[in-house]
């Protein structure tokens, strides 16, 4: 029986104190750059950055600048909103027309495919048409609620990703009310390509940073990466981790894609069983061990646990997921045993309650 403790709110907060080792890794960079070698850039619509410990400057920017080249090719390439093979494929579906796509974009919906099935199709990068309905494929989206009327048709067509068929590199759909989106789990891919990248150049010690999904190669002179999980509300982190060489940490929160209307906030994650953005859940991380795709696991596998809410624990142990930390729509923090043992606190007064699953 699973079981996860809870935290309140302003318990929580008193973890500001952790904002110093969210940016250590950055200060360190510049502080001695004989060591970090980091750089920044903004794609997949969000913050990335790659620090390298222990290599020569050139060697490693170089292998950093491969790695940045590897993430603008899968940003265009699979762009939702923007001409891309995706956009190609997606135009297909909604013509009925069978598409023959790259080696690359089958072994994606594959694999997106698999993903989706584990996680009871709570992440479906098949609601393409969903997510843009709700004004989030869009570099600009406006606070505004979807046509009811539309959403109703599109939720009786009932759009997901187990329509398409794939016959070798053909993909053929039963449904052309699919639209593929790959934002819930393309920033995963990147991060194993990264990794793959950088280990392929000898690079031993680094640390992949998407938009707070971190992989860590290594370590940074004798100790381990220590990275932040970010507070949903306030400014500053959660709780801090250390990350083992090969581990891979993914955060899906509703405070980066989303807007408020009449004191109520719309997130980008939406629940795929009533088409509007999941509502009980600010923010759930996942921690997944080393392996091929724990970059990718790390981040579509988090989407389903956000939006499954307060029946996560289920459904986490149905995945094999055994680290994870949630907040919910109040602000209480739920730790699942195996996370709570990597997590670092500081508040000696933290109270905590303990709950079972039913």
């Amino acid at each position: 029986m699973a079981s996860f403790d809870i935290f309140t709110a302003s318990e929580v907060w008193r973890l500001r104190r952790f904002w110093p080792l969210l940016l250590g890794v950055w200060l360190l960079a510049a502080c001695n750059t004989e060591e970090v070698i980091s750089e920044e850039s903004f794609v997949f619509g969000t913050r990335v950055q790659v620090l390298i410990w222990g290599e020569k400057e050139d060697h490693a920017r170089a292998a950093i600048s491969r790695v940045q080249q590897e993430f603008d090719r899968l940003h265009r390439d699979y762009h939702a909103w923007q001409p891309s093979q995706l956009t190609a494929v997606n135009e297909a579906i909604a013509a009925g027309r069978p598409h023959r796509v790259s080696p690359e974009l089958a072994q994606l919906i594959r694999d997106a495919q698999a993903l989706a099935q584990k996680g009871n199709h709570l992440f479906d990068p098949g609601i393409g048409g969903l997510i843009k309905l709700w004004g989030f494929q869009s570099d600009n989206f406006s606070p505004r609620l979807p046509d009811p009327a539309r959403l109703e048709r599109l939720l009786k067509a009932h759009p997901t990703i187990a329509d398409l068929e794939i016959q070798g590199e053909t993909v053929i759909s039963h449904n052309p009310t699919v639209a593929l989106d790959f934002g819930g789990y393309l920033k995963g891919v990147a991060l194993d390509r990264a990794a793959a990248i950088l280990k392929a150049l000898g690079i031993r010690n680094a640390l992949i940073n998407i938009g707070g999904n971190i992989m860590a190669l290594g370590q940074k002179g004798g100790t381990p990466w220590r990275v932040g999980i970010q507070h949903p509300r306030q400014t500053g982190p959660l709780a801090s981790l250390e990350l083992r060489d090969g581990e891979a940490i993914g955060t899906s929160g509703d405070y980066q894609r989303y807007f408020e209307l009449e004191g109520r906030r719309y997130c980008h994650l939406i629940d795929p069983r009533h088409g509007r953005p999941a509502g009980a859940t600010q923010s759930l991380s996942i921690l997944i061990p080393p392996g091929p795709q724990a970059g990718m696991v790390s981040d579509a596998a988090s989407k389903p646990l956000f939006i499954a809410g307060e029946n996560w624990p289920k459904l986490a142990q149905n995945m094999g997921l055994a680290q994870v930390l949630r907040v919910d729509d109040q602000g209480r923090v739920e730790i699942s045993p195996a996370m709570k043992a990597r997590l670092r606190f500081e508040t000696p007064d933290l109270k905590i309650r303990e709950t079972h699953e039913r």
